[in-house]
């Protein structure tokens, strides 16, 4: 039964009728330019996704349950999203031509209220474009939100591997990096020699072993009046359709100006029989190329391959069909493109918050004509957009279990209960596997059983948000805007004291080692047996002094809620970031703090 309290509605637009609701799709709105319902001033819109974004991600947090499920026979399974009995209400609040901040804010208005428990929100304005706290839409829609007791969550953006491109980094927003699952989609390049090199990429190639072809660095296939270098990465125009028609051509991938599907693009125009891209970020991001053989691979095993095109005399090669492979190690780890902390805006507050999956998700897709007349009704995509929705079931799921908890609860439960290692037993790590960080990962990647149980819990609630906002230093009578009441600014207002903000994790922006230490405080709520004692116990740098006061807690029945303080000292402490943690455990919980100092 959909639930009496729901408000929302199913707009009729020139290809959706009301009809098409149903108990799983329960509200369906869509927008003009202005914040207006669309069918106002446009009656040929309608809330029927154009793209398949929407439908991607909406299946990934809340879809059915679907045996036999693939995309052209890869990445075969059951699917289902993170909660698949939880309903959904759709809010197009964007075109092909973007997202308009006035339509953002309608739409999450109009979510709030017509009764969700959840937004979730896999768009951002851009690493490069960032607007403050109280001029991003996203931030300000989702601060009224959290006030009316609904949560949001949101993807931290595709910018990365460089720090400071986090998207979405207000503190009351679940911000979502993006990792890779135990499975990968491989496709093998086979050289003239017989030597055989597993890539990354989702191709339906009809190339066998049994033929190879002429195989031929982009660089030496340029076109009259074109820099070799600007051909070496594909480059649209760069290359010569005499020299590559029916050789398979081989392309860095280094130029993160050009998408590889332009690069792919740019192969076919030339007729060429296949692309070998090069490129060590993204050799564990399969890109979906169709029908057209591609595969991608890291730096060693392209310098080996443009060494044997280099030193032979009729060099050839072939790339066969897209293989699913399981058991894939490591993972999970960071996405190359997830992106980074710390954040623009201010460094006492740390994000990204937590990780979830992000690479090559199979999910459900509108109907596209695809590789002939066939339409899978499922695609295989990545980004934080994808990671985004796997939080939102995850707390979805959580909510279902624990009615009674609020947002900041739900948050605090996922973040304090996160994993920390890979399939591998070890800890988790980037792209580049090196151990990730939490400017990377957050706390680190979500575990929603574990996250049922937290033992203790960090609830923040809007009057620490209003004082985040006084102390990043905005006026009063801003401040007062936002939530509509007299709220009072502390007397003492500087950016020094946000690290105090009762949030899971702990960010301090500049620690002088020349300086007495600072502290934090921090107060926890016990939502587990009412009769408990809980051990302090830090991971910390070597050099970076971290005491924690007290080093015991203990509840009993009628006393669920303790304080507790955190010092650091960087005297001896290397300069940068630090990284470390402080765990609470009482013999069946772990609840896991994470900080990040940077000393000077």
């Amino acid at each position: 039964m959909i639930p009496s309290r729901w408000k929302g509605v199913c707009m009729e637009g020139s290809d959706f009728k009301a009809s098409l609701c149903n108990r799983k799709l329960i509200g369906a709105r869509y927008y003009d330019i202005t914040g207006q319902l669309d069918k106002d001033k446009n009656p040929a819109g309608s809330a029927r996704d154009e793209v398949g974004h929407g439908t991607h991600t909406s299946s990934i947090a809340a879809g059915a349950r679907v045996t036999n499920a693939s995309y052209f026979g890869l990445g075969r399974g059951t699917a289902r999203g993170g909660l698949p009995s939880a309903r959904i209400a759709a809010y197009k609040a964007c075109t092909v031509d973007g997202c308009a901040g006035s339509v953002i804010l309608k739409a999450i208005d109009d979510a709030i209220e017509d009764g969700v428990d959840i937004i979730s929100i896999s768009i951002g304005m851009g690493s490069l474009f960032q607007s403050d706290y109280l001029n991003d839409p996203i931030a300000i829609g989702a601060f009224h939100a959290q006030e009316m007791g609904v949560m949001v969550v949101c993807s931290a953006g595709n910018d990365g591997p460089d720090p400071y491109t986090i998207e979405n980094s207000a503190p009351w927003i679940f911000t979502v990096a993006a990792s890779n699952i135990d499975r990968d989609f491989q496709s093998t390049v086979v050289l003239g020699n017989g030597r055989t090199f597993r890539g990354s990429a989702i191709n339906f190639s009809n190339l066998t072993r049994s033929r190879t072809y002429p195989i031929i660095f982009g660089e030496n296939a340029a076109t009259e009046f074109t820099p070799s270098s600007e051909a070496m990465i594909c480059y649209p125009g760069s290359l010569d359709r005499q020299k590559v028609a029916g050789k398979i051509v081989v392309c860095a991938d280094n130029d993160a100006s050009i998408p590889r599907k332009i690069k792919k693009e740019v192969a076919e125009d030339a007729r060429a029989i296949g692309l070998i891209l090069i490129n060590e970020d993204k050799k564990g991001l399969p890109l979906d190329s169709g029908s057209f053989p591609l595969s991608e691979l890291g730096d060693k095993a392209g310098m080996q391959i443009l060494k044997y095109v280099n030193t032979s005399r009729n060099p050839t090669s072939t790339i066969l069909p897209a293989v699913d492979v399981l058991g894939y190690k490591p993972a999970p780890s960071v996405a190359s493109f997830s992106s980074r902390g710390p954040g623009q805006l201010t460094e006492n507050i740390l994000k990204p918050d937590i990780m979830a999956p992000g690479v090559a998700i199979l999910a459900a897709m509108i109907p596209i004509s695809e590789m002939g007349n066939k339409q899978p009704g499922y695609a295989i995509k990545s980004g934080t957009s994808m990671a985004c929705p796997h939080v939102t079931g995850a707390a979805a799921f959580i909510k279902s279990i624990h009615p009674e908890w609020s947002s900041s609860v739900i948050k605090s439960a996922l973040m304090t209960t996160a994993t920390i290692y890979n399939n591998m037993g070890k800890p988790l790590t980037n792209n580049s596997f090196f151990s990730a960080n939490p400017h990377e990962m957050g706390v680190g990647e979500i575990n929603p059983l574990k996250a049922l149980n937290p033992g203790l819990v960090f609830v923040t609630t809007t009057r620490d948000y209003l004082q985040f906002l006084c102390f990043y230093g905005y006026k009063e009578k801003l401040v007062r805007s936002m939530s509509n009441t007299n709220f009072k600014c502390p007397k003492h207002s500087y950016e020094e004291l946000i690290p105090n903000m009762n949030y899971p994790s702990i960010s301090i922006s500049k620690l002088d080692r020349h300086k007495s230490s600072q502290t934090v405080k921090r107060r926890v709520t016990n939502v587990g047996s009412p009769n408990s004692t809980y051990i302090a116990r830090v991971q910390a740098p070597m050099g970076l002094l971290v005491n924690v006061a007290p080093k015991k807690m203990v509840f009993i029945e009628g006393l669920a809620r303790r304080s507790f303080k955190v010092t650091f000292s960087g005297k001896e402490a290397t300069r940068g970031y630090n990284f470390g943690s402080i765990t609470w455990f009482d013999g069946r919980h772990s609840v896991r703090v994470v900080f990040a100092v940077y000393v000077e």
